[in-house]
């Protein structure tokens, strides 16, 4: 005889944290801005090379994991397809989603540019500008994503590589069925593995806070926000439309869902990804809450990590657009419509070199090379670069989480309980389930 028991003790429920993660955040987002005022007006050098350390540390943290959980991301989200009814469509979907809102994030940016003229009265002249080491260019963009040998992807970090590698060991191990699954368990245990590692180095995020933004306004300070603010108000303000205006609509409209109850439960991907300036390394936090808002694993496990890769609407689109403008500005280059509609064309379809990483210059330099636009103007906006990506990633995260939750409503697929009920943290472990006990006798 046999019985199974389940003891009415449990796991003791966690208490809720005293100091909440958003408000260490803000926390060291106030304190980096106070470093960074004290070390650049008193002209403190120990102060301003402690916070460029503990800035750089974190973000080295963060990208260590980059290579290898983008690559088990991937090959394990589309796997997981197999599991989703439909998946085909919902992979079309998700794909017709991020160009559609690519393509309004772009109208957008392109409207504020052409209404401001950024690059007019800053003073700046094309002999301050000098070209980038890293260009793009279309050729490059098509040629490169095949790689030349596998190791190199990984110790240069080409993210966009590192995705074509996944997806065809993904469309492989689907193909083989039964006796690709030893590769899918172990692939799935280094995730969950990477994951676990990359929580330790986001709950770290408030530190990295302070020297991040505590570097940028040591090494920048008010007077080159000054000197740029037409253009630096231009993205802020255009990311905060495509943010809290587009998306929004689109949750209202096109998901029919309550646009609030997104930003409650997303918020803390969002806050991350703004510190962070990365979208892959703010990836575990913007799928495990894009999960809380309704959207079912298995289709998350594909439209996150997805996302995080070729889904840039800050990166891509705002900033592209804006820059081109400016840079047009200060070399006396005139656009046309032709122009304005190459670099919607670009923002749309070649998003994916941006690749997730922290940073946009690569997408800026295949935007300029394809208008003609010289590409030392580039130089005339790296050293804004910092404050402008904040604002840009947070953009992107949040249009990561949007599009899986319009598509799942559409689909019918989305959980709307859960979708009202998001507003946890991200950091809090869940809850330990019930022990079973099984006893013979």
């Amino acid at each position: 005889m046999s019985t199974s028991a389940s003891p009415q003790a449990q796991a003791p429920a966690k208490a809720s944290p005293k100091f909440p993660f958003w408000a260490q955040i803000v926390a060291g987002l106030a304190l980096g801005v106070l470093f960074g005022w004290l070390a650049r007006s008193q002209d403190v050098s120990w102060l301003k090379t402690t916070l460029e350390q503990v800035g750089d540390i974190f973000v080295q943290l963060l990208k260590l994991a980059v290579a290898p959980l983008v690559f088990f991301a991937i090959l394990v989200s589309i796997t997981n397809l197999r599991k989703v009814n439909n998946a085909a469509r919902l992979a079309s979907r998700t794909l017709l989603w991020f160009m559609i809102t690519s393509l309004i994030s772009v109208g957008i940016g392109l409207a504020i540019g052409l209404l401001t003229d950024p690059g007019a009265g800053t003073g700046l002249t094309p002999a301050d500008g000098k070209e980038p080491k890293r260009h793009g260019s279309w050729i490059d963009f098509l040629t490169g994503i095949v790689p030349k040998d596998i190791v190199t992807p990984f110790t240069e970090l080409n993210v966009l590589q590192i995705v074509f590698l996944a997806a065809v060991a993904g469309i492989a191990a689907l193909q083989l069925g039964s006796k690709a699954q030893p590769v899918l368990n172990l692939a799935e245990s280094v995730l969950e593995l990477l994951q676990k590692a990359l929580w330790w180095v986001i709950r770290l995020a408030p530190i990295g806070t302070v020297g991040l933004i505590g570097t940028a306004i040591a090494s920048y300070g008010w007077e080159l926000i000054g000197k740029y603010a037409t253009f630096t108000a231009d993205v802020y303000i255009g990311s905060a439309l495509v943010m809290f205006g587009v998306y929004p609509l689109l949750l209202a409209t096109a998901a029919k869902v309550n646009p609030v109850h997104f930003f409650k439960g997303a918020w803390p991907a969002i806050q991350l990804a703004f510190v962070s300036r990365s979208s892959v390394g703010t990836m575990p936090v913007t799928q495990k809450v894009t999960e809380r808002l309704g959207v079912p694993k298995e289709y998350a496990s594909f439209a996150v990590p997805f996302g995080a890769t070729t889904k840039m609407d800050g990166c891509a689109a705002i900033y592209p657009a804006l820059a081109a403008i400016f840079i047009a500005n200060i070399f006396d280059v005139q656009l046309g419509i032709k122009e304005y509609l190459l670099i919607a064309f670009v923002s749309v379809v070649g998003s994916a070199a941006t690749a997730g990483l922290t940073g946009a210059t690569v997408m800026l330099t295949l935007t300029l090379s394809t208008l003609g636009l010289p590409l030392a103007g580039v130089g005339l906006l790296m050293a804004i670069d910092p404050i402008l990506d904040m604002m840009r990633t947070a953009t992107n995260v949040a249009g990561q989480a949007v599009v899986p939750v319009i598509v799942a409503a559409r689909e019918n697929i989305l959980d709307k309980e859960a979708y009202a009920a998001a507003s946890s943290s991200p950091l809090d472990e869940p809850a330990a389930e019930p022990v079973k006990v099984a006893v013979a006798a």
